[in-house]
């Protein structure tokens, strides 16, 4: 007891607390935030310090950390090719390839073990898998491209079970691939998969035997699911959110029945950018979207409900004074969301709204460049009070975000941009935080950037 006591004292004044893993998109809890203390707020000497770059194939999605061990996916033996077909379908045609799973050294960044499979692409921007793994206990579990959904041991790699998710449900994955994380809940892996009835389905996570699918949409879209537990006076009722190309559906986690569900859209879009993972503060949920801005709603119990506060954008989907965020999802704090919204010219920039009723607080137009870029944008990750911002360019920004405005604390180059895209090229990663560290990828390497305040910067 003497000693338990001792390590609690001792850790409560180092100023870092235990290592937070991330195991999972978005991290432990699916909110973008890294909850770990002890954390720089500038670049030493205006640079980032990092601990080991490894080479990688291509690939946007993320690094998923448990303990020791990096998780991440990557394509192979497509010859390059993919990486110049942009978002031009057509001219893709079907690409020959492979997709790997990669287990690496958190320390080194040196493999411990790969699987390897083959998969030709036939959507846009086919440069590699979408989907951050998700680890739960001895098992990791992942989604490519193409609708490959493979359960491993998380120690070697083994199969445990796999599935082709669009011969087994008659369906084809979306122009720009399957994009939506597996989620673990219980003895459940859920995960969109589209077909008639199965937009969304759960399948044992031990043997991958289906327990029930619910939904028939004409596109799942890209948005990752995400289960809340809204606290409505005093009670947490679990709700599987699916947001796919109609509405905004809420589901029981438990059986796949529907609780209710509002379009949104209104209607069809010209191309289904539903990406962003909702947000929920409280008993309010936060949609935003390029297209059509953002939706607000309030969830209700017994039964579980839905009622619209506002919705903004209805007829000019360019608004100058809403959120519209396309990929990266808006983080809300003390009663204010901030996102990286896209101006009438489809250029980002960094924008703050009042969440009760979006009432527009101020803009940031040279946050990222001197001037905002085509399709500009950043992942956004709150830590102990402070934001950082791993921009598409490249670059990791340490900044303050209040109502009062944006303040940039550093910033640091970590990767170059690799891939195409609307005349330029960009880094399109969602980073993975633990440890004191950030890891995150392009398309040719994989680096590891320690983010430790050092004894010697002061707090």
């Amino acid at each position: 007891m003497t000693r338990l006591l001792t390590l609690i004292i001792v850790f409560s004044f180092s100023g870092t607390l235990l290592a937070d893993d991330w195991p999972n998109w978005m991290g432990t809890k699916y909110d973008g935030i890294w909850h770990e203390s002890g954390i720089l707020r500038a670049f030493p000497d205006g640079e980032a310090k990092v601990s080991w770059r490894q080479p990688i194939g291509g690939g946007y999605g993320g690094p998923a950390i448990v303990g020791n061990h990096i998780f991440i996916m990557e394509r192979t033996k497509d010859e390059g090719k993919g990486i110049d077909v942009e978002n031009n379908i057509m001219k893709a045609g079907e690409i020959a390839g492979g997709e790997r799973i990669k287990c690496l050294n958190f320390e080194t960044g040196k493999q411990i073990w790969q699987h390897s499979y083959e998969c030709s692409y036939k959507i846009a921007y086919p440069n590699g898998p979408r989907c951050t793994p998700t680890v739960d206990g001895n098992r990791v579990y992942t989604l490519g491209a193409m609708g490959k959904l493979l359960c491993l041991k998380s120690d070697t790699g083994d199969v445990v079970w796999e599935k082709d998710l669009t011969d087994e449900y008659e369906t084809k994955p979306p122009i720009w691939g399957y994009s939506s994380h597996p989620m673990v809940d219980g003895d459940q892996l859920i995960v969109p998969v589209g077909g008639e009835g199965s937009g969304v389905v759960a399948f044992d996570k031990s043997t991958g035997k289906e327990i029930w699918k619910s939904v028939t949409t004409f596109d799942i879209a890209y948005s990752p699911l995400v289960i809340y537990s809204a606290d409505v006076d005093g009670k947490a009722e679990r709700q599987l959110i699916f947001w796919h190309a109609e509405a905004v559906t809420s589901l029981d986690p438990a059986n796949g029945k529907e609780f209710w569900s509002i379009k949104f859209p209104e209607q069809r879009n010209p191309s289904q950018t539903q990406i962003t993972t909702p947000k929920l503060v409280g008993n309010k949920l936060l949609i935003s979207e390029f297209y059509k801005g953002s939706l607000l709603l309030e969830l209700g119990s017994n039964p579980p409900s839905a009622n619209e506060l506002w919705r903004s954008n209805k007829e000019d989907p360019r608004s100058q004074k809403s959120l519209n965020c396309m990929m990266a999802t808006p983080v809300v704090k003390d009663g204010f969301a901030y996102g990286v919204s896209f101006n009438g010219r489809g250029q980002g920039v960094l924008r703050c709204v009042q969440l009760k009723d979006n009432e527009f607080q101020w803009e940031k137009n040279d946050w990222q460049e001197k001037k905002p870029v085509m399709f500009g944008t950043a992942f956004i990750v709150e830590n102990d009070g402070q934001y950082f911002l791993f921009s598409d360019t490249g670059e990791l920004i340490v900044a303050d975000l209040s109502p009062e405005g944006y303040k940039e604390l550093d910033r640091a180059k970590i990767l170059q941009p690799t891939t195409p895209a609307r005349g330029r090229k960009v880094v399109w990663c969602h980073p993975a935080f633990s440890n004191g560290k950030m890891v995150v990828r392009n398309d040719e390497e994989i680096v590891c950037v320690d983010l430790k305040q050092s004894k010697s910067s002061g707090p």
